[in-house]
């Protein structure tokens, strides 16, 4: 009799466009390449691991679910010490109980749907003896080793069209928009979106700005006849002055600001130097919501049977990677390392600059 194979999916962090998908790639192919193999869907992410808390998975469970945004298993976070361990709000470690699940159920791996914090979590559960397989899951595509991730292009085409639907409204009473998107500490997504939608100003944490010469490019717009601007702010944008601060006196400068998010803090600092009535639209977590982008679905879907494909093999402790428009595969340590942040060289820079996009500096 063939070996049984058993698999638990866990999706973790912040949700996504394409996380069910991906569930259905590595589901559908399992099932469809073994004879035996035992699939369970462990409930909010690493809590379902933590509690022993998930369902059985049977074929029907992959179906109708291509399209739907969120994820079928529900997600959460824990608090994670970098490099050390995953613990609960007491500071006790997880990590035994997560081993205790794992040789219960007698898994032969775990697959990993996250974002970045996730790669570097679930090196943790690899280092404690778990066989892991991890797919690179964020809008904000900051994962290292792979060109993209899914998420990031639905995410992207909301952000677009929220600049888009922004065009208009500015037009037509000649204001300056600020627009803050998500994206943590890298600009992938606002750079991406900035371009697609024919953003004036693109403000990316990876090149700190100078608000005098944002306000100097919008003035210059409105002496060539262009009454109104759109600012595309990535969340984590910084200054020219901030970046000088060391983290104790930027965390004081944060808690004493007036401004909830730091769009706001450049609107207002935008209006006073140019005069023009100036508003901030912040999509928030709509960047995150909804079905996922036909590019997305296929996307997850080869990410899935890619790793479905290493768990036949046996080839754990790898992240499904997209490098050079092929599906590979890298060491978890390696996407574990470090973070994926936008090269200041990139030449998707290059090209904001060369149609004439500001990008603050």
């Amino acid at each position: 009799m063939k070996r049984m194979t058993r698999v638990a999916l866990i999706t973790s962090g912040g949700d996504c466009q394409g996380l069910n998908a991906a569930i259905r790639g590595v589901g559908k192919a399992l099932y469809e390449r073994l004879d035996r193999v035992e699939i369970y869907g462990m409930y909010d992410g690493y809590r379902g691991l933590i509690e022993c808390d998930y369902k059985f998975m049977e074929p029907k469970d992959f179906s109708g679910i291509l399209t739907r945004g969120g994820t079928i298993l529900g997600t959460s976070r824990q608090r994670y010490i970098p490099g050390k361990d995953i613990v609960d709000e007491e500071g006790r470690s997880l990590l035994p109980d997560m081993l205790h699940t794992y040789n219960r159920l007698n898994l032969d791996c775990l697959v990993i749907m996250g974002g970045n914090g996730t790669q570097k979590s679930a090196k943790l559960l690899m280092d404690a003896g778990m066989n892991v397989i991890t797919l690179p899951k964020t809008i904000d595509n900051d994962i290292y080793g792979t060109d993209t991730t899914f998420g990031f292009q639905s995410a992207v085409d909301i952000a677009t069209n929220v600049i888009d639907y922004l065009h208009t409204t500015a037009c037509s009473h000649g204001r300056i928009f600020v627009v803050e998107l998500m994206g943590r500490d890298a600009g992938w997504l606002t750079l991406s979106a900035g371009i697609a939608s024919g953003a004036d100003v693109i403000l990316i944490p990876e090149i700190p700005y100078d608000i005098e010469k944002v306000a100097e490019v919008i003035r210059a717009r409105k002496r060539g006849g262009h009454g109104f601007s759109i600012v595309a702010c990535a969340e984590g944008a910084v200054s020219i002055k901030d970046q000088k601060l060391d983290e104790e006196a930027a965390r004081r400068k944060k808690e004493s600001s007036p401004y909830s998010t730091v769009s706001y803090a450049i609107a207002a600092e935008l209006e006073k130097l140019t005069g023009q009535d100036t508003r901030v639209t912040v999509p928030g977590h709509y960047q995150r919501g909804g079905p996922p982008c036909p590019y997305d679905r296929a996307l997850a879907t080869q990410f899935g049977t890619a790793a479905a494909d290493l768990i036949i093999k046996q080839q754990y402790g790898r992240m499904v990677a997209l490098q050079n428009s092929v599906i590979t595969s890298i060491p978890l340590e390696e996407a574990a390392s470090r973070t994926k942040f936008l090269p200041v060289d990139h030449p998707m820079i290059q090209v904001a600059r060369d149609i004439g996009i500001s990008l603050g500096d």
